[in-house]
C-alpha cells in the first residue's frame, strides 16, 4: 500500500505537520474548541498541517473549523459515529481519506466528491487517492466515486451493497477494488476494463458467476473470492501471468464434471450455419443476405482441441478441472459445440498436465481452496 507523507524526508518535519487526536474521546464541541486554539496543539497555524488523525472518539459530525486546514492530505475519521460527510470535506486537497467503521449512509455523502473552483459549476477536479468507507450502512455503491479518475485505492467492504456500478470502467487508476463482505450478487463487465487493477476483492458477497472480462485484468495479481456461491471460473482466467493469489474456500465449487447441462436441441438455422462453417466456405453480401453473413460471421469455435467444429446460440456448457502447481484443481468454465467434444477425466487430466507445463512460467503461486 503506497503512503502518502510529507514530501520532507525529516521525521521532525513531518511530526510537525501531523495532529493526532486519535483515541481522546472527543465530541465535536471539545474537538473544535483544541483546533481553534493553536496552543492547546502546540501548533503554528492551520496551513501548517498535512495530516490529521481524529480516529477512535465520539464524534457525530466534523467542526467548521476543519476547512481551515487548506493544507490538508490526510485525514482519518475511522471508528467515530459520523452520520454525515459534509460537502466542505471536498473543499481540502485529501490525498487519502479514511472514514471506516461510522454511520454513513448513501444520503451521507456529498453529492459530488470533486472539488469545484471558483466559477466553475460543472466541472471539478479531485487528489484524492486513496479513500475507504468500509464499515458503513451504504446500501448502494456511491456512484459519485466514478468522478474520482485519479483514485488507486477504494474500500468499500462491511456495507450492505448489492451491485457494482456499471460505471466503475471510468475509474482508470484503480489499482484495488475492495467490496468484501456485501452482499454483491452479480459483478459488472465494466470491472474487466480497470487495466491497473491489482487487487480484486470480492469476498463474503452473493457473487454466483464472474464476468468473462475479469480475464482482461492483465495486472491483477490478488482475486479474493471466498465466501460466494461459485461453481466455476471464467475459463480464461487462466491467462492472467500476474495472478499470484486466488481464494476460493467455502463456495460450493462442483466436485465432479457437469456434463451437457440442459442442452436444447439446435435450431436449423444453427445447424445450418455449422455446416456452411465445417465447409470452409465464406459466403459473401452477394450469396447470402447481410444477415446471414453476420450470422456466419459469430461463430464460436468449440474449446476441445480434438474438434474443428462451431457453435453460434446452441452450446454445452462443462465444467474443466485444470491443475495449478501440481496440488490444486480448479473448476473453469468451457463452451463445447456438442457433449460429443467433453474429454475422458483421464484425457482431460492430461490435457491440463500439458497446458500447465507449457505455462509453468505464470501459473498461480498461492491457491487457497480450504
Amino acid at each position: 500500500m503506497e503512503l502518502y507523507t510529507s514530501d520532507s524526508s525529516d521525521t521532525d518535519s513531518r511530526e510537525q505537520k501531523t495532529i493526532d487526536f486519535g483515541r481522546m474521546n472527543l465530541d465535536v464541541v471539545t474537538l473544535e474548541d483544541h483546533l481553534s486554539s493553536p496552543h492547546k496543539a502546540l501548533l503554528k497555524t492551520s496551513g501548517d498541517i498535512e495530516t490529521m488523525l481524529l480516529n477512535h472518539n465520539r464524534l457525530v459530525a466534523l467542526p467548521r473549523v476543519l476547512q481551515q486546514f487548506h493544507n490538508l492530505k490526510i485525514l482519518d475519521l475511522s471508528s467515530n459515529a459520523l452520520t454525515q460527510l459534509p460537502d466542505a470535506i471536498c473543499q481540502l486537497p485529501l490525498v487519502t481519506l479514511i472514514a471506516k467503521n461510522n454511520l454513513l449512509t448513501n444520503s451521507s455523502l456529498p453529492k459530488s466528491l470533486l472539488t469545484k473552483q471558483m466559477g466553475n459549476v460543472h466541472g471539478g477536479t479531485s487528489t484524492l487517492k486513496e479513500l475507504n468507507l468500509s464499515g458503513n450502512q451504504l446500501i448502494h455503491f456511491p456512484e459519485q466515486v466514478t468522478e474520482l479518475r485519479q483514485l488507486k485505492y477504494l474500500y468499500l467492504g462491511g456495507n450492505k451493497i448489492s451491485s457494482i456500478s456499471k460505471d466503475i470502467w471510468k475509474m482508470q487508476s484503480l489499482h484495488v477494488l475492495s467490496l468484501g463482505g456485501n452482499l454483491v450478487n452479480e459483478v459488472p463487465e465494466a470491472v474487466g476494463s480497470l487495466s491497473q487493477l491489482q487487487a480484486l476483492v470480492l469476498c463474503d458477497n452473493l457473487i454466483e458467476n464472474l464476468p468473462m472480462s475479469i480475464a482482461r485484468l492483465k495486472n491483477l495479481k490478488s482475486l479474493l473470492l471466498h465466501k460466494n456461491r461459485l461453481k466455476h471460473l471464467p475459463k480464461d482466467i487462466v491467462a492472467l501471468k500476474n495472478l499470484t493469489e486466488l481464494s476460493l474456500r467455502d463456495n460450493p465449487l462442483v466436485v465432479r464434471f457437469v456434463q451437457d447441462m440442459a442442452l436444447k436441441p439446435p435450431t436449423l438455422l444453427e445447424l445450418a450455419g455449422r455446416i456452411v462453417k465445417a465447409s470452409g466456405q465464406r459466403p459473401g453480401p452477394e450469396d447470402v443476405p447481410r444477415t446471414l453473413v453476420d450470422y456466419l460471421n459469430s461463430a464460436n469455435c468449440c474449446v476441445n482441441p480434438n474438434c474443428k467444429g462451431v457453435f453460434f446460440d446452441n452450446r454445452v456448457e462443462h465444467i474443466k478441472f485444470v491443475d495449478f502447481c501440481g496440488k490444486y484443481r480448479v473448476p473453469l468454465l468451457q463452451y463445447l459445440c456438442s457433449s460429443k467434444c467433453i474429454e475422458p477425466e483421464e484425457l482431460s487430466r492430461a490435457s491440463s498436465s500439458n497446458a500447465s507445463s507449457a505455462s509453468s512460467g505464470f501459473m498461480m503461486r498461492k491457491v487457497l481452496l480450504g
